[in-house]
């Protein structure tokens, strides 16, 4: 069963989407919230499965939500919500965690299959926002290194399973290691190459070719 947040300030576009995910038998909305300090609380108290974020809400908006929570909540899958593609509200909230972002205007199918792949591990990037991204960390971070040399071959193992969407469980599991050892792997692998988070880490497995490019849209 896949628990899904729902944070949108319309009330009508929650109650449609509420019923098109509970319709799913493998979906269930487990809370709503009308803003970003609502979605905030709902989801450190419940920790969903998936978070439907909307980009602009009243008081705190969907980006500074998304960065509230994953301060606090670093493996939370949030999907931004937005009327426009190259909306810099989501390469901002994406630049900060999110798991990638959905048009509104988007299908039922192509919900359902992001929803999805999300909770598989999966980003939901196009190449152009993923090759913006990777040109922002790049110039904002100048020391990072040019490859992966300064990896260790577990960490560069740890890097490549990442980039393949697998979750720290998996890691552990494939890599036969305690989940607290991938947990710590982790942080050395993003103090090292001076990233912010697993999204930064796919993206910089794949710049490196270190895994092949298939989260795109």
């Amino acid at each position: 069963m896949i628990r899904i947040l729902l944070a949108d300030d319309h009330a009508l576009f929650r109650q449609g989407l509420r019923s098109l995910l509970e319709a799913e038998a493998d979906f269930r909305v487990i809370g709503e919230a009308k803003d970003g300090r609502e979605a905030l609380r709902h989801a450190l108290e419940a920790r969903p499965d998936i978070i439907l974020m909307d980009i602009q809400m009243p008081g705190l908006d969907g980006v500074q939500a998304t960065q509230e929570i994953l301060r606090e909540w670093p493996q939370a899958k949030v999907i931004m919500l937005t009327m426009y593609r190259q909306d810099a509200y989501v390469f901002e909230a994406v630049k900060t965690g999110a798991r990638g972002y959905l048009l509104k205007d988007a299908d039922a199918k192509e919900l359902l299959e992001a929803i999805r792949r999300v909770q598989a591990g999966e980003v939901l990037l196009d190449a152009e926002m993923a090759e913006q991204i990777i040109q922002d960390f790049k110039s904002k971070h100048e020391a990072m290194p040019k490859s992966h040399a300064e990896l260790s071959d577990r960490e560069v193992q740890i890097l490549k399973l990442v980039a393949q969407g697998y979750t720290n469980l998996e890691i552990a599991s494939e890599l036969s290691l305690s989940e607290k050892t991938v947990r710590n792997r982790l942080s050395d692998i993003f103090q090292k190459l001076h990233l912010n988070n697993r999204t930064q880490a796919a993206l910089y497995a794949l710049r490196e070719g270190l895994a092949e490019s298939g989260e795109g849209e």
